[in-house]
């Protein structure tokens, strides 16, 4: 069976996935803060599990845990770079520190993960890499602009690593969930700007600090069913570029296809009628 590294593996969706992994019957490293949470948090694993430290914005615990992985189990065949952090606020409201701590973990940190471990797929040409999006990194909405611009990274980003590692026989899922009832919107991983500015508490950005809370450990998605859902799409040898959990998410995304096509089709002639004028008749 194969060796899944997943972080984040100690609660939320990274817990369930490490769960569903391990009742796949594959061995898991399991990337948490604090490794103790992890073998609390599945205690009969045994052998099939390896615990490991790892904070993924430290690049000496990232190789680390990876060199662990590997000296436990002998290879890694699929990463799923799970952990992340929330921030909520609108875009003016948030400081330069607390965007660059969410960039931090969210882009950077899984940056560094990943390019610690693409060696070793590349080296095995087989292999898959698991980035959790969101339904916001396609479909952004007032108070998350900054969290969601994280996830729009690591979409621009992972289409193309799909393209440069698919002739290497390497796989490449971006999971974009919709609200799943797990601890995301809990203070250990939602975190809102300091600063709440006036003028925007009465509209959309000011309306969601609200109803984030209201919302919280009400969300429509089962994280219970989210990770057997990735565990089976992976499995499968046939997973998706893009992989959207939750009927949310779903409606959220076909929302957004037909105004991004009735916006475009809008201003298709004006679009066109920036070419030179020896190639712009050959648009449209």
């Amino acid at each position: 069976m194969a060796v899944w590294f997943i972080t984040g593996a100690a609660r939320g969706l990274g817990a369930e996935i490490t769960r569903a992994a391990l009742a796949s019957g594959h061995s898991v490293v399991a990337a948490a803060r604090d490794q103790r949470s992890v073998r609390a948090a599945f205690p009969d694993a045994g052998a099939q599990l390896l615990p490991v430290a790892l904070d993924v914005t430290d690049a000496g615990q990232v190789q680390a845990a990876v060199d662990a992985g590997v000296e436990a189990f002998g290879r890694i065949d699929v990463l799923v770079n799970n952990a992340g952090r929330g921030l909520l606020g609108a875009v003016e409201e948030a400081s330069d520190a607390e965007v660059r701590a969410v960039y931090d973990t969210n882009v950077f940190g899984l940056l560094s993960v990943t390019r610690a471990v693409l060696p070793l797929l590349r080296a095995q040409r087989s292999g898959h890499v698991v980035n959790l999006s969101s339904v916001g990194g396609f479909v952004s909405s007032a108070g998350w602009g900054l969290y969601t611009s994280t996830k729009f990274a690591i979409e621009g980003f992972s289409e193309s690593m799909a393209l440069e590692l698919a002739p290497l026989g390497i796989g490449v899922t971006l999971v974009e969930p919709g609200y799943f009832r797990t601890d995301f919107l809990d203070s250990s991983s939602l975190h809102e700007a300091a600063v709440a500015i006036e003028d925007y508490a009465g509209g959309p950005a000011g309306a969601m600090r609200t109803t984030a809370e209201q919302v919280n450990h009400r969300q429509p998605g089962d994280p219970t069913k989210a990770g057997p859902a990735i565990v089976s799409a992976i499995d499968s040898g046939r997973a998706p570029l893009r992989l959207q959990l939750g009927s949310d998410c779903v409606a959220s995304v076909e929302a957004k296809l037909v105004a991004v096509r009735t916006e475009l089709d809008a201003w298709r002639e004006v679009a066109a009628s920036t070419d030179h004028d020896d190639v712009g008749a050959a648009v449209g």
